[in-house]
């Protein structure tokens, strides 16, 4: 008797006991609240792994450029600003919109755009000439002008775009289509992370941090793999000296059979993801070398991304590692680009920035429709907010100004699976400063890239602390159908 009760307390560890505690009381509350449950709640649980209507893009690649690239500088041309360049913005204009400490206070002068836009393509979409390669591909893009948030701080801003939620701990994006649609690649996880260096000259160099891509409240097995641009692409992905493959895979074998007895017991739900990844992990020991090789890209492709893809951990080099991951139906590409926050020496920092990305992500648009991917390939690209046409610092030296977080109004875009190219949606008045026409809150870009892959917001959902927990929050969103092809 004493030895199974001591049996039963080894078994009881703190983990086990707070699982068996919570489904307790889960349970008994569960009993309370039944009855005056309502039928939307009970509308919005569904079973994951299997879209609800039929989707037009079978993956997304997201090209988040962190930092906030300014709007006004790049694709939504206000040429007339120039007649009014050092004046005060209206009070009616501005509204006492809430601004950062950084200008609070001081005097709102509007700042003119010193770059000059023109019309491209068949559509004639106003293009930016810091974007000469992404120009070509002008008929292909669905810009989104006014595109709002209420985020204004920039660790907010990014957890809002990546989460649904400016409260960290919520399931990133990538992660709710993996566990929404389940995997297309045994062999390579659901959800990539790529973080590219930046050009030298960056400064106000924002942190990223891995809950932009943690699976929060799902399955650990949903989060962000992050590929390293030194070292092994994953971390500890090669085998120690001394052991081969064979041995690891007795290893593994021998650990599986430990855990399965382990969640025998204890039923653990986290151990039969722990012996998923332990697989996966095995599997990308080939797959991941094999996807990071370049030496098969003809040279033609390599010379298309531009001389940067020679560079480990480069913009150029992510983006055709994301070509190559299409190819083998990773389900969500996440690529980081910092250094768009631009408080000063904007002219000169984003013409740096744009030769960051400009060719890459043209060569990566080229590159896959030539190869019948852009169609079922989703590409999105976005910063956390936008920039303010009053300036910063000196904007009487036109080589020296620079502008301030703006959430009100910024432009995002999106090509390929689904969506209506060579389109301008939405309008923001004449200063850049607010949506006059066609507000889509960050909320409703969500919910479209979601119906895009297959999923209906409102519907793919988690029980949570007592909430049924979506990307797009309980608060209302709706899909864009006007950019839709």
């Amino acid at each position: 008797m004493n030895d199974l009760f001591q049996r039963f307390c080894d078994l009881q560890n703190r983990r086990q006991f707070l699982i068996n505690a919570s489904l307790g009381l889960g349970a008994a509350a569960s009993t309370l609240v039944t009855p005056i449950a309502t039928a939307a709640s009970k509308r919005a649980r569904t079973a994951p792994n299997g879209p609800h209507h039929p989707p037009r893009a079978k993956r997304v690649i997201f090209l988040f450029m962190a930092g906030a690239p300014s709007q006004l500088d790049l694709f939504d041309s206000k040429p007339h600003l120039e007649k009014l360049h050092g004046q005060p913005l209206p009070k009616e204009i501005s509204k006492g919109q809430r601004v950062t400490t950084m200008t609070r206070g001081k005097e709102q002068r509007i700042c003119a755009s010193v770059f000059r836009f023109a019309p491209q393509g068949q559509s004639g979409l106003e293009m930016c000439e810091l974007l000469p390669y992404l120009s070509t591909q002008a008929d292909e893009i669905a810009m989104i002008k006014s595109t709002f948030t209420e985020s204004i701080n920039h660790d907010p801003g990014k957890t809002f775009f990546c989460t649904g939620s400016e409260i960290p701990g919520k399931a990133s994006m990538g992660s709710w289509l993996s566990y929404g649609l389940g995997t297309m690649n045994k062999d390579l996880p659901d959800f990539v992370v790529l973080t590219s260096a930046f050009w030298s000259g960056r400064v106000n160099v924002q942190a990223l941090y891995t809950r932009l891509w943690g699976a929060g409240f799902l399955p650990s097995k949903h989060q962000g793999v992050a590929l390293q641009s030194v070292g092994d692409p994953v971390l500890f992905l090669s085998n120690p000296p001394g052991v081969d493959r064979s041995a690891r895979r007795k290893m593994l074998d021998l650990v599986a059979r430990l855990n399965r007895d382990e969640q025998t017991r204890s039923g653990d739900p986290e151990i039969e993801t722990s012996l998923a990844q332990q697989e996966m992990a095995f599997r990308m020991q080939t797959s991941v070398p094999e996807l990071t090789d370049l030496s098969d890209e003809p040279p033609a492709i390599l010379e298309m991304y531009g001389p940067e893809v020679h560079k480990s951990g480069s913009f150029a080099r992510n983006c055709l590692l994301a070509r190559r991951m299409a190819e083998r139906d990773v389900r969500f590409v996440q690529l980081f680009h910092r250094g768009w926050d631009h408080h000063s020496r904007l002219p000169d920092n984003l013409r740096g920035q744009a030769q960051d990305v400009d060719q890459p992500i043209a060569a990566l648009m080229t590159d896959l429709k030539q190869r019948g991917l852009l169609d079922d390939t989703l590409i999105v690209f976005a910063g956390e907010f936008g920039r303010t046409v009053f300036g910063q610092g000196s904007i009487d030296d036109r080589d020296n100004y620079g502008r301030d977080h703006h959430p009100r109004c910024f432009t995002t875009w999106m090509a390929g699976g689904g969506v209506k190219g060579g389109l301008s949606y939405g309008e923001t008045d004449d200063f850049c400063y607010n949506v006059v026409r066609d507000p889509v809150h960050l909320r409703d870009l969500q919910a479209t890239i979601l119906h895009l892959v297959g999923i209906d917001h409102e519907r793919l959902s988690v029980r949570f602390q007592g909430l049924d927990q979506r990307l797009t929050g309980v608060e209302e969103a709706r899909v864009v159908h006007e950019i839709l092809a």
